[in-house]
């Protein structure tokens, strides 16, 4: 169901102007002089390139500033509230809101929270009305009608509720929510035999969404239907190859005879604040980080302890690199959850992004030593430890882990995996060798695994047939996966394939074309086949994408002289994989089942 909604949620977040600007030069920040940031010009410019870098507190008071020297301005106006709602600083985004629409009676992130806000007071009729002129566009349309029957059913009125969610020209991804919101209002307002209908009407669109399956499961459970509830959870715990989430885990103590399991969403305040969760959440997943934010946010205005939009805009903060916000709004979450394990995880991997590695461990250790039987932890620390190149650590945190696996499945492969790359770095190949061959016998198709094995005999000259062979099934697999492209092209170079090496590590470069290493390896197969200035650019190219430091002056000296007449693989599969495993892990995001 996500997937059908990408074109449309990308197309709104556009349309809306909303999408961060994450890659602005950090340089920009420096652009202000003091005098110039009490100017209007100067304070506009600042606030633009605040937000480009990401910091939008910043941004909130340079656009402040600007007002405060021409408070009717259109442009700012927008700016403002829309920074200043984007950070939840609702004692300043309100008034903006209703300063916005009477210069713009269309804009329609001003009317949702002036919505909000009258939902908020008690004045559900305003309230309905100002949801109303925010239907603009599909995510306008549907966000308008799940909003007004929140309000309907806050006033009292089940009828009305029900029936503005009747709109059957709405798209099927548009459906879903519409009947999902339908079955809340139903157990709200004590209708559940409507209530099990949109339940199971939204179940037969998608049953994998988790959030739905729990609400189907609390409503089954809430009316005493144990076996169905039952049924949704076993499916659940099917789907996640035996091993359940910690909600799945939680609902289950608490459903049984003699057992009231409460609703998923038990008041008209819970559920509009379901309603901007469960579309921000969506938002931020599909690329409208911005817009998701700002939905998530709204969702926070209406119900502040919201465990989940909480998480949801942790995850976001982390997508944007402001990690030490992603902190202060896991903080946030009510204590004693059942996410309570995997936010702290979370909170471990943002403590490492901020170079405190020492805190990251110490909340990881902690959490081990509380769950001995949790694998999760000692995963999280290991990975930590992998990425810091403390590799001997690391390995002992895997050992550790692979202690507390009785029969190891498909699920452990990457324990194993992890552990072989630790020791194939510690120049331990016998087990290395051993821990990915077992990745690989847990998951035969995995590609990292078959990609990192297969390179490596290659490396080393063993098994080449068989290395080859393992390489180009992960090629296969992942085929638009740059580095695993590039591996097949550097293999190829290696055994002296120059022809077939310029041909992958080409589109290796088209993959990732920021990579320092893949460039370097593209120029190395170019100076081979007699393409030498090529080379030369790509050399070039790869000194501008700031290589490592050992790497760099290899670079200058090739720019200089070009390679010597004789083949030399000048970098083993330690070299590449590492460079190729810090890449992924910058671009490894929050684990969705935290916020789903």
């Amino acid at each position: 169901m996500r997937s059908s909604l990408r074109k449309v949620l990308r197309i709104t977040a556009i349309a809306s102007g909303m999408f961060a600007a994450i890659s602005a030069p950090q340089a920009a920040n420096d652009f202000m002089t003091e005098t110039d940031a009490h100017s209007l010009l100067g304070s506009y410019l600042a606030a633009n390139l605040a937000k480009g870098i990401n910091d939008n507190n910043s941004a909130a008071e340079f656009y402040r500033s600007a007002l405060a020297l021409d408070p009717t301005n259109a442009v700012l106006l927008e700016q403002a509230f829309q920074t200043e709602a984007t950070e939840g600083h609702w004692e300043r985004a309100v008034p903006l809101a209703r300063q916005l629409i009477a210069k713009d009676a269309d804009n329609r992130m001003a009317h949702l929270l002036l919505g909000l806000d009258g939902f908020k007071n008690g004045k559900y009729d305003v309230a309905d009305e100002e949801f109303r002129k925010a239907s603009d566009g599909p995510i306008g349309e549907l966000t308008s009608a799940l909003a007004r029957a929140w309000s309907a059913a806050a006033a009292g009125n089940a009828q009305r509720a029900l029936k503005l969610l009747e709109m059957p020209k709405q798209a099927e991804w548009a459906q879903f929510y519409l009947n999902y919101h339908k079955a809340l209002i139903a157990d709200v307002m004590g209708q559940p035999k409507e209530a099990e209908a949109a339940y199971e009407h939204s179940m037969r669109q998608d049953a994998t969404t988790l959030r739905i399956a729990l609400a189907a499961a609390r409503h089954a459970a809430h009316e005493g239907n144990f076996k169905r509830a039952g049924e949704l959870l076993d499916a659940q715990t099917e789907r996640a190859q035996g091993e359940p989430h910690v909600l799945v885990r939680e609902l289950r103590e608490q459903i049984g005879p003699g057992k009231k399991t409460p609703l998923l969403i038990n008041t008209p305040a819970e559920g509009m604040a379901e309603v901007f969760y469960g579309l921000g959440e969506a938002l931020t997943s599909e690329g409208g980080l911005s817009m998701g934010i700002l939905y998530l946010q709204l969702a926070l205005y209406a119900q502040p302890d919201h465990a989940f939009a909480l998480a949801a805009l942790a995850s976001a903060y982390e997508t944007g690199q402001r990690y030490q916000d992603a902190i202060e709004v896991y903080n946030r979450i009510p204590a004693g959850t059942a996410l309570q394990a995997a936010i702290d995880i979370r909170k471990a991997f943002a403590l490492n992004s901020l170079e405190k590695v020492d805190e990251a461990k110490l909340i990881l250790e902690r959490l081990a030593k509380e769950s001995p039987d949790d694998l999760k932890p000692l995963d999280a620390l290991g990975n930590i430890l992998r990425s810091r190149k403390r590799y001997g650590e690391a390995a002992d945190v895997y050992t550790q882990a692979t202690k507390l696996i009785p029969k190891p499945d498909k699920r452990h492969w990457s324990i194993y995996y992890s552990r072989g790359t630790c020791y194939e770095r510690l120049k331990n190949w016998p087990g290395a060798e051993a821990d990915l061959k077992k990745a690989l016998e847990l998951y035969p198709d995995q590609p990292l695994a078959l990609n990192y094995l297969g390179y490596s005999w290659v490396d080393q000259n063993r098994n080449l047939k068989e290395g080859m062979s393992l390489i180009e099934k992960a090629v296969a697999l992942k085929p638009d996966d740059g580095y695993i492209v590039d591996s097949l092209g550097w293999a190829h170079f290696k055994l002296g394939n120059f022809a077939e090496s310029v041909r992958f590590l080409e589109r290796a470069v088209e993959l990732k074309p920021q990579d320092p290493v893949l460039n370097d390896h593209l120029g190395d197969a170019l100076w081979r086949v007699g393409r030498e200035r090529e080379a030369k650019f790509q050399w070039d190219q790869a000194l501008t994408l700031d290589p490592e430091p050992e790497e760099l002056e290899k670079i200058k000296k090739k720019l200089v002289d070009g390679l010597p007449p004789s083949v030399e693989a000048r970098a083993g599969p330690r070299e590449t994989m590492r460079k190729v495993q810090q890449k992924r892990r910058k671009e490894t995001k929050l684990n969705p089942a935290l916020v789903e």
